[in-house]
């Protein structure tokens, strides 16, 4: 289902809590949500469509995945950039990282640990800010 993007900062602010698989529906709502914005969005986070749980939806250039629980565990090569984001108005300055690796869980709760680099990188770290209640 497509849900309606959050912007309220008191509620973006606070820190989401670890997701399980009963949260398989939040996981389609939040892919779904995503497609329904890909000509302005790349990439979501839970809070942004009013759950609290730590899962994002990312685009990776041909696809739409779901990352659960996602934890970067390193991360390399910082520069500024300026960034905008669907639950904001305009465009902030922000420090993202060339190169992170992450820990998450897939859709059938499998651990994963991929290297990203670049705008996908860049996406990621966006998107796991949203989940430790940080913002742009």
């Amino acid at each position: 289902m497509v849900r309606h993007i959050i912007k309220d900062i008191l509620f973006l602010n606070q820190a989401s809590e670890e997701a399980s698989k009963e949260d398989d529906q939040v996981v389609q709502d939040l892919l779904d949500t995503l497609k329904a914005n890909e000509q302005g969005c790349v990439g979501l986070a839970a809070n942004m469509i009013g759950i609290k749980k730590r899962i994002i939806a990312i685009n990776i250039g041909f696809d739409n995945i779901a990352m659960i629980n996602p934890v970067i565990i390193k991360k390399t090569g910082p520069y500024e950039v300026e960034e905008g984001c669907l639950s904001l108005t305009g465009v902030r300055k922000t420090t993202r990282h060339q190169e992170i690796e992450v820990e998450y869980l897939n859709r059938q709760f499998q651990k994963q640990r991929q290297k990203y680099s670049g705008y996908i990188a860049q996406i990621i770290q966006h998107e796991v800010d949203h989940c430790n209640g940080i913002i742009i």
